[in-house]
């Protein structure tokens, strides 16, 4: 929290969180066009932003994209706030996210977690048909190469998939990025949502961030917010204490 609480208090890193609240996914250069300063100057804000986890970046191609990640704000209104003024909050909240989702025509999805694990054995938790079993409850089934096709299959033997879509970017053990659709949707891509894993390692752990973009309902927009989370805990439980959780963490309820 201590870094949390030092970035909100400067005046300019505020104005950059507002930004990316009114627009995910900016570069460098589009935020530096909303501040009055050297882009160094900025480039050391975000940092110091990114260093509490307030904002995640994401590579496409040449550029960097600065994501807003709620989280920490999240947990500070879960300790402080959220006992007291709950019910209130949770409404305005509501119409706050419907306001802000009809600016955009399709929203964006982003989770950063911290992996005790190498950037390899990420790789292999999220590409491995057994490993994904083990933790995700289908079976991720693919050879991973850009162009293939890959397939999130039911694990009771019937083969059925419940996502299929094609692996767009695969820079093992760095990168991948994945098309997903419901079975019956594929080949119509205006029915396509997109999903990028981006593994960053620092020491002995390796930032994980999941961006999933062209979200096409509100109701996708709150499937993922609740899926990711429960997934990446179970994968961060697998790697680093050769588990998952004891419960299924989607089973969990949500109120």
């Amino acid at each position: 929290m201590d870094k949390v609480f030092k970035a909100l208090a400067d005046d300019t890193r505020r104005r950059l969180l507002d930004l990316l609240r009114e627009q995910n996914g900016r570069t460098l250069g589009e935020l530096c066009a909303h501040i009055d300063m050297a882009r160094q100057s900025v480039t050391q804000h975000l940092a110091a932003l990114e260093a509490a986890n307030l904002v995640a970046t994401v590579r496409r191609g040449r550029e960097k994209l600065h994501y807003l990640n709620p989280v920490p704000l999240h947990e500070i209104q879960e300790r402080w706030i959220g006992r007291f003024e709950r019910p209130r909050l949770r409404v305005l909240s509501d119409v706050k996210r419907r306001a802000e989702e009809a600016m955009t025509d399709k929203p964006t999805f982003v989770y950063v977690t911290y992996i005790a694990s190498t950037p390899e054995k990420v790789w292999e938790a999220l590409t491995d048909a057994d490993l994904t079993a083990v933790y995700w409850g289908h079976s991720n089934v693919s050879d991973w190469r850009t162009g293939s096709r890959w397939e999130h299959v039911r694990l009771d033997g019937s083969g059925i998939a419940d996502v299929v879509g094609t692996v767009v970017e695969s820079e093992r053990p760095t990168r991948l990025v994945t098309t997903w659709t419901e079975p019956e949707n594929e080949g119509r891509e205006d029915m396509y949502s997109r999903v990028t894993f981006d593994l960053r390692p620092h020491g002995d752990i390796v930032r994980l961030t999941v961006t999933h973009e062209d979200l096409r309902t509100e109701r996708d927009v709150a499937d993922v917010s609740l899926g990711w989370p429960a997934v990446l805990s179970n994968l961060k439980s697998l790697l680093e204490t050769g588990r998952p959780l004891p419960q299924e963490p989607w089973s969990v309820p949500a109120r």
